[in-house]
């Protein structure tokens, strides 16, 4: 499955890039007004092929759920449980994703990659998928959220002392993100917002964004959760330490995955480049979404022009990934939740960038003189 995703992916259409720019020449304001929206609608127009492209409409969240192994080593004071305890507030609707998404009119679908503790809501509705995994359809607007059961191990191991996957449980991660990519856009979803949860994820994210990028842990690792500077130096020793005792090589990066990503990491590349096989765009939330965008790029460069960078998380990691991924985020909140929190609240913006190709009048047809 993932070699054939890759393959399927193919760079943007240039010709209807400069059908886009053309059009907002033309539109009834004055040429570049409109700012980096303009630039992204051109953007979607070349990922969809065609201008203008389709209104990024409805909008479905993917929360991809892991624990970690690394959490022995004290990255973070929040207990393991918690990571079990939100999936059950997500599905019941009382997070601040459920709050976003409502807002925004998006379905939420939880899927369990890799969480230790047993969950709360095991019986949770999900449709059953390939090779036995339930699946998520994508649910309608309003619907209540969805559980998809996709645990491809209890969580990861220490990263600090061993590799945190072995290659196939990092491949399985990366093609379960695939097919929920496929089913919710099979299901109708116009966009895809990446959502994660996994006490003590910022540290692989930190060690993926280094190994991917060559900059120093210092640079790529953030306080998380808001960890005190003590707990904050152990975690860039950790994370120093796993790739100086690994040495992930980044033209290999299923192989950086393994050693040193999560499961929900992997997953969330594997949306992505699900998302760019089938040209739908992939709204990326924080600083997870964007070390997991950064293997999907390794894995296939032409990914990004799928890549819609929601903001910028706090996380000093999440801007050296943007950077090497070239992507200018739509807004900058100071926010470092997670969840898909600041994707949803980035959509409007994108669903704006594309609905002016597709409402806005010409100078022509509205009679305007131009300059």
């Amino acid at each position: 499955m993932l070699e054939t995703t890759i393959a399927a992916i193919r760079p943007p259409d240039e010709s209807a890039m400069a059908a886009a720019r053309e059009l907002q020449g033309r539109l009834t304001k004055p040429a570049g007004s409109l700012g980096a929206l303009e630039e992204l609608s051109v953007r979607l127009a070349g990922l969809a092929g065609h201008c203008p492209p389709p209104l990024p409409e409805p909008a479905a969240v993917a929360i991809f759920a892991g624990d970690h192994g690394v959490h022995a080593q004290g990255v973070t004071p929040w207990p393991q449980e918690v990571t079990a305890q939100m999936i059950g507030n997500f599905l019941a609707g009382g997070a601040v994703v459920n709050a976003f998404a409502r807002q925004a009119g998006a379905s939420v679908t939880v899927v369990d990659v890799g969480v230790a503790t047993p969950l709360p809501v095991a019986d949770a509705p999900a449709a059953v998928g390939p090779a036995g995994t339930e699946a998520a359809g994508a649910p309608a607007t309003g619907a209540a959220p969805r559980l998809v059961a996709a645990n491809v191990r209890p969580g990861t191991r220490d990263l600090a002392v061993t590799a945190a996957l072995t290659r196939d449980e990092a491949r399985a991660a990366v093609e379960t993100g695939i097919r929920v990519a496929d089913e919710l856009v099979d299901a109708g979803a116009g966009i895809l917002l990446t959502g994660d949860m996994g006490i003590g994820n910022t540290t692989p994210a930190a060690a993926l964004i280094a190994a991917f990028t060559g900059f120093d842990p210092a640079q790529t690792t953030g306080r998380g959760t808001g960890v005190d500077d003590p707990t904050y130096a152990r975690k860039v020793a950790v994370v120093r330490a796993a790739l100086r005792r690994h040495a992930p090589d980044p033209a290999d990066p299923l192989g950086v995955l393994a050693a040193v990503g999560g499961l929900e990491h992997a997953a969330l590349a594997g949306l992505v480049l699900g998302a760019a096989a089938r040209r739908t765009p992939v709204l990326l939330d924080g600083v997870i979404a964007v070390s997991a965008a950064l293997a999907a790029a390794a894995l296939a460069p032409h990914a990004v022009a799928a890549m819609v960078a929601g903001h910028r998380s706090a996380e000093p990691g999440a801007t050296v990934a943007l950077r090497r991924l070239g992507l200018e985020p739509l807004i900058d909140l100071g926010l470092r939740l997670g969840e898909g929190t600041g994707a949803l609240l980035a959509l409007p913006v994108v669903t704006g960038a594309v609905r002016v190709l597709h409402e806005v009048a010409t100078f022509d047809s509205a009679g305007v003189a131009e300059k």
